[in-house]
C-alpha cells in the first residue's frame, strides 16, 4: 500500500548514511510557475444540467439539507462514479490520495478522457505519493485542452520518488489524504475509498472493506468549494511543471483500454457490473432511497500541508464542534486506529460517565496492512479495556471472501479494514477519510461528513450488535489483568479463547514490542 511508504519514512531517513547525497542534494521542489484560473461551475450553471435539472425539484424542497446515500457495496461504488463520469455535462472535479494503475484505476481515467472528448472540463487533483507508474498517461492526459492534471504536495525527484524522503522530510511528510469525486457540481461521492481495484473489490487477493457517501445538494457546494481552495493551493503543481514528456509522446498515442486487456476476465467483470447497476438511474429518477439531513462538512485547509493552518482551518476543530461530547453510546470505526497518551486519556474520561457506552473496532494484526501502526495501537489497549471500553479486531476473513497474500515486518499486502466512521448517541454519523492516528490529526489533510441521521447510526450500532462479534476478535482482560481474545465460531456457535495475539508467532511479537519502544508514535 502506498501509505506504507509515508508511515515508514522514518525508516528511509535512518537508511540515507549520506550514500545518496550526491544524486538527490539538488532535488529541491522548483518554484510554482504560471497556472491558469479556474473554479467550480455556478449553481446556475449546474442547474441547467441533466443531473441538475434532474434534482432540482428534490433541492428546491429540502434547502439547507443534503440528500444522502451510503455506498457500502464496492462494485456500487465504482458503478456509481463510472455512471456518473458518463452523465457528466459541465465539470468534473476529483480529488484522491491513490490512483492506481491497474484495471478499475485505468478503466476511470478512460472515462474522465471520454467525458473530455464530450467537452467536459475535467480537473484531477492527485497526491503526488499515491501514483505510482502513472506519470506518463497522467502527463499525456494533461496534453487535452479539456483535462487538467495537478499533483499536491509533488517529489522532485521522479525516478523513484521514495528517496525524497531523505532530503525533504519535512514538506513530504504531509499528504493529501482527501477522497471526493464531483460531477457538475450537483453529486458527489465522499468517503474512505481510494480508486484502485482492492477498494472495488476487483481483486482475489487485496480488498478493502470500505464506506463512502453519494450526495446531492447542499453539502455538494462546500465540497466544490473545498476543492477550489486545492486547485489553488501553492502546493498544487500542473503536471507538465515536473513530468516533461518526449517529443515522440502524444495523446493519440494513449490507449487506456489496452491496459484493461491485460485482465480482460476483470476488466469484463466491471462492464458487467456497470450495466446491471440501477443506483444512478434510480437516482436520477427520484427512485432511490436517498435520506435528506442536515450534513455539515468537515475538512482541513490545505495551509495544513504547509504547517500554516489555524486550528479553525483543522478538520479535527471542526469535527469536535460539529459532533459534540457523546451522551450514551459511541461507535468507532477506524482501520488505522492509534489513540496516543492524549487520546487514550480522552477516551478514558469519556468512559467515566457511567451511561456511555464505547465500542471500537479495528484490524488485527492479521488484518492490518501497517505493522508499526497496530504496534501503537496495541500500547494502548490495557489503558481502555481497563477504562470499560469495548475493543474489537477484525479477522482478516471476516467478509467470507477476503484473502491475505502475506505479511512482512514493515506491513503487508493488503488490509481487510478500510472504512472510517463512528456513530454519536444514535443521532449522528462522520463518514470520511479521517483515521484516528496521529498522522490524520496532525500531519495529511483530510474530509469529511457530519451526517445527522438516526438511520445511518442506527445501522453502525447494528453492526456492532449483530455482526462484529462474529466477525473480529474481541480483546477482553482476565482476572490477571492479561489479555486475550475472544472468538466465536459461527458454525458451532462455541467461543475460542486465544491466550496469544492472532495471526502472530514469536518472531512478530517481538518486532512489535520493539516498535512500540521507538518515539515514532507522531508518525503514525
Amino acid at each position: 500500500m502506498t501509505y506504507l511508504s509515508v508511515r515508514y519514512c522514518w525508516l528511509l531517513r535512518l537508511l540515507s548514511l549520506g550514500l545518496c547525497a550526491p544524486f538527490l542534494s539538488g532535488c529541491n521542489l522548483t518554484p510554482l510557475k504560471q497556472r491558469t484560473i479556474s473554479s467550480a461551475i455556478t449553481l446556475e450553471q449546474a442547474q441547467n444540467t441533466t443531473l441538475g435539472h434532474a434534482f432540482l425539484p428534490q433541492t428546491s424542497e429540502n434547502l439547507g439539507l443534503s440528500g444522502i446515500r451510503a455506498l457500502v457495496d464496492p462494485h456500487e461504488a465504482f458503478a456509481a462514479r463510472s455512471i456518473l463520469t458518463r452523465l457528466a455535462e459541465q465539470s468534473i472535479d476529483v480529488q484522491y490520495y491513490i490512483w492506481r494503475a491497474d484495471t478499475t484505476g485505468y478503466m476511470l481515467l478512460n472515462d474522465l478522457r471520454d467525458a473530455a472528448d464530450r467537452g467536459v472540463r475535467v480537473r484531477l487533483l492527485l497526491d503526488d505519493n499515491g501514483i505510482n507508474q502513472l506519470d506518463t498517461e497522467l502527463a499525456l492526459l494533461h496534453s487535452h485542452p479539456n483535462i487538467e492534471v495537478r499533483l499536491f504536495n509533488p517529489f522532485s525527484f521522479r525516478t523513484y520518488k521514495r528517496l525524497g524522503f531523505l532530503f525533504e522530510f519535512e514538506r513530504l511528510n504531509h499528504r493529501m489524504h482527501n477522497k471526493s469525486f464531483t460531477v457538475d457540481n450537483t453529486v458527489t461521492i465522499v468517503g474512505g475509498r481510494n480508486i484502485g481495484d482492492e477498494y472495488f473489490g476487483a481483486t482475489d487477493q487485496v480488498l478493502f472493506t470500505d464506506l463512502d457517501v453519494i450526495a446531492v445538494g447542499q453539502v455538494v457546494q462546500e465540497v466544490s468549494a473545498d476543492f477550489d481552495l486545492y486547485w489553488a493551493s501553492p502546493l498544487a503543481y500542473p503536471i507538465d511543471q515536473l513530468v516533461k514528456l518526449k517529443a515522440s509522446q502524444s495523446l493519440d498515442q494513449l490507449d487506456l483500454q489496452h491496459y484493461q486487456q491485460q485482465n480482460p476476465e476483470r476488466a469484463a467483470r466491471y462492464l458487467r457490473v456497470l450495466t446491471q447497476s440501477s443506483l444512478i438511474k434510480n437516482l436520477v429518477e427520484q427512485q432511490l432511497d436517498v435520506e435528506w439531513v442536515k450534513t455539515e462538512m468537515v475538512s482541513d485547509d490545505p495551509a495544513k500541508a504547509l504547517g500554516q493552518a489555524s486550528p479553525e482551518q483543522l478538520l479535527t476543530y471542526q469535527l469536535q464542534y460539529a459532533v459534540g461530547t457523546p451522551e450514551f453510546k459511541l461507535d468507532l470505526i477506524s482501520p488505522y486506529f492509534v489513540p496516543t497518551k492524549v487520546g487514550t486519556e480522552g477516551f478514558v474520561q469519556l468512559a467515566s460517565n457511567p451511561n456511555l457506552s464505547i465500542r471500537i473496532l479495528t484490524n488485527s494484526y492479521e488484518a492490518t496492512d501497517v505493522a508499526a501502526v497496530h504496534a501503537g495501537y496495541m500500547k494502548r489497549r490495557q489503558d481502555l479495556l481497563n477504562a470499560g471500553i469495548e475493543l474489537y479486531e477484525l479477522k482478516h476473513h471476516s467478509s467470507g471472501h477476503l484473502q491475505k497474500t502475506g505479511k512482512n515486518r514493515l506491513g503487508s499486502s493488503g488490509s481487510s479494514l478500510h472504512a472510517k466512521t463512528f456513530a454519536i448517541d444514535g443521532k449522528r454519523v462522520f463518514i470520511g477519510s479521517f483515521n484516528f492516528d496521529p498522522r490524520s490529526a496532525n500531519l495529511n489533510t483530510e474530509l469529511g461528513f457530519v451526517i445527522h441521521s438516526r438511520n445511518l447510526a442506527s445501522d453502525i450500532s447494528d453492526l456492532f450488535d449483530k455482526h462484529i462479534p462474529y466477525q473480529s476478535y474481541q480483546v477482553l482482560l482476565d482476572d490477571q489483568a492479561s489479555l486475550h481474545w475472544l472468538e466465536h465460531d459461527e458454525a458451532t456457535s462455541k467461543p475460542i479463547i486465544h491466550s496469544t495475539e492472532p495471526g502472530t508467532h514469536a518472531v512478530s511479537r517481538w518486532w512489535l514490542r520493539f516498535i512500540t519502544k521507538l518515539p515514532i508514535e507522531w508518525l503514525l
